[in-house]
């Protein structure tokens, strides 16, 4: 923009006067009273206790950021800002600005923010209880992330369950638990125990639409009478999850290579290892 000089602005300057400012790059456009409203920094300089820097072309040089700059101009006029919640970053960046400008209410707002905001607790992981047919239906066709429902309803059966089945609807609630921490940023988990009358069912969801069921009960046939059984497919749970990761951010369905590459991956449920080597294979599918 040509050369700078230093000059001092006057004291006498009317309040309307419109002022040119280039902070950090960003160029701002406001009046002499905005700026000189509350007793801070840039009151001092546009009312003759400060040099200012300026251009050729009279913009008002200010060698700071300038990507919340707009926002303080905004408590100049106003006394007041809604303040971002979502980033704590912004919020830092926010109260280093104000204290640069020395705009001690604005320090005093950004610092309550901060506070509010370490003191509020936010859960790791988050399993929505499906309460309704509809509710669930819901859930899946707006979440963005794939789907992993566990149905799981122990009381509906009509027959007496055998030997194994308590403790292997225990281990897939316990494995629906680990794998809704490890994925919780990538997949969805939710649980049904209220709505549907499957025993033990793994369902799994990409882009709204259903990918596959994995049922982990059967009817078998005793010497006198029928009995439930259920099953721990433990290997095959980890397969359909990993499958799941490739509708992660897709607007469409995953083409056909991938399926096809991605089902003929076997793993066995009890070697970590294993499906860790797994998991990396599917996210190299993905990359292609």
């Amino acid at each position: 923009m040509g050369d700078s000089r230093v000059v001092v602005y006057p004291s006498n300057s009317s309040s309307s006067k419109y002022v040119k400012l280039n902070v950090g790059g960003t160029l701002h456009y406001t009046t002499i009273g905005t700026l000189t409203k509350h007793d801070n920094m840039l009151r001092a300089m546009f009312s003759g206790r400060m040099e200012v820097l300026t251009d050729s072309e009279g913009w008002i040089l200010i060698d700071r950021c300038g990507k919340h700059f707009g926002l303080v101009l905004s408590f100049l006029r106003d006394g007041s800002i809604a303040l971002p919640e979502s980033r704590r970053e912004d919020l830092l960046e926010i109260l280093t600005e104000a204290k640069y400008y020395c705009i001690q209410q604005l320090v005093d707002q950004c610092e309550q923010a901060l506070k509010k905001s370490k003191d509020e607790y936010v859960p790791v992981c988050r399993v929505p209880l499906i309460t309704s047919a509809k509710e669930e239906q819901h859930i899946i066709s707006t979440c963005r992330k794939p789907v992993v429902k566990l149905s799981c309803n122990r009381h509906n059966n009509k027959y007496s369950y055998t030997s194994h089945s308590d403790d292997n609807i225990l281990r897939n609630i316990e494995l629906f638990d680990k794998l809704s921490l490890r994925f919780s940023e990538r997949i969805l988990f939710i649980k049904d125990v209220l709505v549907s009358n499957e025993i033990c069912l793994w369902s799994f969801f990409g882009n709204a639409q259903k990918i596959i069921d994995v049922d982990c009960t059967s009817i078998v046939y005793g010497q006198d009478k029928k009995h439930t059984k259920v099953e721990f497919p433990e290997a095959r749970i980890y397969e359909e999850t990993l499958n799941s990761l490739l509708y992660e951010n897709r607007d469409s369905l995953p083409d056909s290579e991938l399926m096809k590459a991605t089902m003929s991956l076997g793993i066995d449920g009890n070697d970590r290892d294993e499906r860790e080597r797994v998991e990396r294979g599917v996210d190299r599918l993905r990359r292609k």
